[in-house]
């Protein structure tokens, strides 16, 4: 097994210098470095300067024993591999050892092969750890790099192609033919659909990084449902749906950033009204019990197939049906509205009866007390 000088450290702590001193030389020899201390604390002062991939610690210490080694450890380094050796070995304390975070358990005495074997284990798992970290930094930067693409060389044009049509239909309906205005229509709804798929996946994207939602901020939810429900009213695809709403008093604000949550909202009316029947209703409520806030969005649509449920939240799944074949969508809405729920700490859940009724309940949780409502919402309060 190949060892680079900063990466074949070995850390031994143990009040007993005869197994110190056993482990040094056993591992030494096969190119080991090692580092050997008596109590714990003088262990975990060096630990914290040298971050060796591995430690070797001793259960039945004075002092500090290794369980409280293990639990102070592991906060400085998650990645520490531990091995904890023991003469007091049962199948309790090995058990015992592996909750608090050890990766293996090696009862005294023990052969220099069962030490070596387990140690090159120990590291083995440690390099794994390693590139797979390495491996998933890459992979964001990668997506980094395609969100940036996608949102200036995709976005920008195609957005530019749809501007062009709209002032084309503008200044020249007249001199446009019937086909050539059915033609131009045509791209237009495509290119919005192309538009809100790019919309749709740099806010997925977003949230996968951690850069959308914001759960350090206090938001008033009900202020965010009746600016959805507004924007809603003025579209022409709702002109024939009731949306109703029903606030409890004394609503407390919810944890969360406006953006994402008027992103959340948005997508759970926007699908109440699309997926509804003309001259059905919307009923919105925001209510809240123990330290959460719920919010319901209830309508009298098509319903969901029972068998389609388990997959709503799946990237780019959509329930194929005769009546939802015709009507456009990227897939991502609901898949958004479950990574915001659960960035922002709460839970989404769905009830639906097929051609009768769909309700999405999400559950937020209250926001910090040392949270402040934003100046304008706090005096409106």
């Amino acid at each position: 097994m190949s060892k680079s000088p900063q990466h074949n450290l070995v850390m031994v702590i143990d009040d007993d210098e005869i197994m110190r001193l056993s482990c040094e030389q056993i591992l030494k020899k096969v190119g080991y470095r090692v580092e050997t201390f008596g109590n714990g604390h003088e262990g975990i002062e060096r630990l914290k300067v040298v971050r060796p991939p591995l430690l070797v610690v001793d259960i039945k210490m004075p002092e500090l024993d290794g369980f409280e080694v293990i639990k102070i450890v592991r906060k400085i380094d998650p990645d520490l591999v531990i091995v904890v050796i023991t003469g007091y070995a049962t199948i309790e304390t090995a058990v015992d050892a592996m909750k608090a975070g050890a990766y293996d358990f090696l009862p005294k005495p023990f052969t220099p092969s069962e030490l070596r074997l387990i140690i090159d284990r120990g590291f083995e798992r440690w390099r794994l750890t390693k590139e797979a970290q390495l491996l998933r930094r890459q992979k964001e930067e990668v997506e980094r790099k395609f969100v940036t693409l996608v949102s200036h060389q995709l976005k920008g044009p195609i957005g530019a192609v749809k501007q062009y049509l709209d002032v084309l239909l503008f200044t020249c309906r007249d001199q446009l033919s019937e086909r050539a205005l059915q033609w131009i229509t045509r791209s237009q709804v495509r290119l919005g659909e192309m538009l809100t798929i790019i919309q749709d996946w740099l806010a997925l994207s977003k949230i996968d990084r951690g850069a959308l939602c914001e759960r350090n901020k206090a938001t008033d939810l009900t202020q965010i449902v009746e600016n959805i429900v507004h924007e809603q009213q003025q579209l022409p695809g709702a002109s024939s749906i009731s949306i109703s709403t029903s606030f409890a008093p004394d609503l407390p604000p919810v944890a969360g950033d406006p953006v994402s949550l008027s992103m959340l909202v948005s997508n759970l009316v926007g699908n109440a009204v699309k997926y509804n029947r003309p001259g059905g209703t919307v009923s919105i409520s925001v209510s809240c019990e123990d330290k959460w806030v719920s919010l319901a969005v209830r309508d009298t649509g098509l319903g969901i197939p029972r068998e389609s449920i388990p997959q709503l939240f799946e990237e780019f799944y959509r329930v194929k049906t005769s009546e939802t074949q015709n009507i456009p969508g990227t897939g991502l809405g609901l898949v958004i509205c479950k990574r915001i729920a659960t960035e922002l700490g709460g839970t989404i859940e769905v009830d639906s009866e097929e051609g009768s009724y769909t309700k999405f309940t999400v559950h937020l949780p209250f926001a910090q007390k040392s949270v402040q409502l934003p100046a304008s919402v706090a005096d409106s309060k």
